[in-house]
């Protein structure tokens, strides 16, 4: 028997699975576009069900995955999105060609979402093997398509509702300090600017 969860602490602050109303970007590769398609559809399917309106989900297509976050980024720098869904699939080859391009890719996409504040979700298979690929695409791990479809909602979701809380620092006016100089004290005076005046010409 699983035990519950403990309660937290605090009252914690989510986001919530619901697309309504807002705008997703999805940037695939054309690359292993037998599994790519798969996990697009998907995504789509995970957008559309969560209340996302098709007419509020915006397709761009890149030739492989170490073009996405480029893409990804000039998408975010619009401001139309709420999030963007990154979509792809590298397999591991003979070489260290796949090693270089799992790290940039991943970098890649993790800096667009630092830098922007746009949410970016992270639906780039880093697979061993076909077979590991098929299985996340929709057979035995579920589709990852549409896991990062749920992830951007939730975390376009959380970004609003953090954007709304009031500010932990009050803004509070600071009074002007006044200045303990003579100059600025004869200043404010008639007399004393007259009794200045001729001292000075003394």
């Amino acid at each position: 028997m699983v035990e519950p969860l403990p309660e937290p602490i605090v009252p914690a602050l989510e986001g919530s699975l619901n697309a309504a109303g807002k705008r997703f970007a999805i940037v695939a590769s054309r690359f292993n576009a037998f599994i790519t398609e798969r996990l697009l559809m998907s995504a789509i399917d995970g957008l559309v069900r969560s209340g996302a309106e098709k007419k509020n989900i915006d397709l761009v297509r890149v030739p492989g995955a170490f073009e996405i976050p480029l893409a990804a980024r000039k998408l975010a720098e619009t401001g139309k999105y709420d999030a963007i869904i990154c979509i792809g699939c590298l397999l591991r080859g003979d070489t260290a060609h796949y090693d270089v391009i799992v790290n940039e890719v991943t970098r890649g996409i993790g800096q667009s979402a630092q830098e922007t504040g746009v949410p970016h979700a992270f639906g780039v298979l880093t697979c061993e093997t076909l077979e590991q690929a098929i299985d996340r695409a929709g057979l035995k791990m579920g589709n990852k398509g549409f896991e990062a479809a749920l992830a951007a909602v939730e975390m376009a979701s959380l970004r609003e509702a953090i954007s709304s809380q009031p500010s932990a620092v009050s803004k509070t006016r600071i009074p002007r300090l006044a200045r303990n100089d003579k100059t600025n004290a004869r200043s404010d005076n008639p007399k004393q600017k007259g009794q200045a005046a001729k001292a000075k010409r003394k």
